[in-house]
């Protein structure tokens, strides 16, 4: 397919463009699977994340709060006997770990060998191969959560009609992925002269906002239910801790923003905490996105029509 669309940025030997064909922004060329399978079977863990383990590791108090707010919402949602997940590139296996605390029956895939082995530690059923390489017969999840994926991959639709095809009627697909090109970037970029720090291509194919991404997954077949957010860590940015490039004061920073999500895990403040976060999605802010579907099977086969929309705050302005 032939890729056509307005031009956002160019970095090294790639273009970012706006494509009308896709419905979000991506890369082009967009890299083949042959050519990302070695790159995330054998290198993307030790050479572009050396320290994502022991950094989890370290962080764990605060990442834990942030998968709770996933699982509340996946048992708000499903009847108590419905507790079955599927993590499709699950890394290493720490939002599983809490599933298996909290009493779900969890399963993940995840290609990197690195990343498998140590979620295999952490006594997870885990299966080292991309979600192409396993045949799941007639076995159907509750849940499947997509976290930091969608951006990584060159047909990101067909993958998330896969994770249709594996829920059953009702479940749940939770997809998270960078806000990038969001109102906070463009206000560092137009008024204080930051470059797009963002783009990280080719690890990095695919662009979205919430919009894009909510229609990728009504491409899908997936009603959309709920649209949440991450901490804006770019907030930091615009009160002036330039932590870009910095990586001393960007643990310092990163260390406030664990601080405050363990602080709003607090009771009293937690249901504040989660209405902020849905209050910034419907803005287009935080550093991440989350998105909430649910399939249906008045919905199989029927996806509703496919507009990309142009969010004037977001990617497309």
């Amino acid at each position: 397919m032939k890729h056509i669309g307005k031009t956002l940025d160019r970095v090294k030997d790639y273009s970012i463009i706006n494509c009308t064909q896709c419905g979000f922004a991506h890369i082009d060329p967009v890299p083949t699977q042959a050519e990302l399978d070695k790159v995330y079977r054998d290198e993307y863990y030790t050479e572009e994340k050396p320290l994502y383990i022991e950094r989890t590791v370290e962080d764990i108090e605060s990442w834990n709060t942030v998968y709770d707010d996933r699982y509340d919402f996946f048992e708000e949602h499903l009847a108590k006997n419905r507790r079955n997940i599927l993590d499709i590139g699950c890394g290493s296996g720490f939002f599983l770990k809490r599933g298996k605390e909290r009493g779900w029956k969890c399963f993940g895939v995840e290609p990197s060998k690195q990343a498998a082995k140590y979620a295999k530690s952490l006594g997870l059923d885990i299966e080292n191969v991309f979600l192409n390489e396993m045949d799941f017969g007639k076995k159907r999840f509750d849940v499947i959560h997509l976290s930091e994926v969608l951006e990584h991959i060159p047909d990101p639709i067909n993958l998330c009609k896969k994770a249709y095809s594996l829920l059953d009627d009702k479940g749940i697909i939770c997809v998270v992925v960078p806000n990038d090109y969001n109102p906070f970037q463009k206000v560092l970029r137009e008024k204080l002269g930051f470059k797009p720090y963002w783009l990280a291509p080719p690890h990095h194919i695919n662009y979205f906002d919430y919009d894009s991404l909510e229609n990728l997954l009504k491409k899908a077949g997936f009603k959309i239910i709920e649209r949440a957010a991450m901490f804006p860590i770019d907030m930091f940015l615009l009160m002036g801790d330039n932590y870009v490039g910095n990586d001393k004061l960007g643990r310092e920073c990163h260390a406030k923003r664990k601080r405050l999500d363990i602080m709003l895990n607090e009771p009293i403040l937690n249901d504040f905490k989660k209405d902020m976060y849905k209050t910034m999605a419907r803005h287009n802010i935080g550093r991440e996105m989350i998105i909430y579907g649910e399939r249906g099977e008045e919905n199989n086969g029927k996806s509703e029509t496919f507009m990309p929309q142009r969010d004037t705050k977001g990617i497309f302005r």
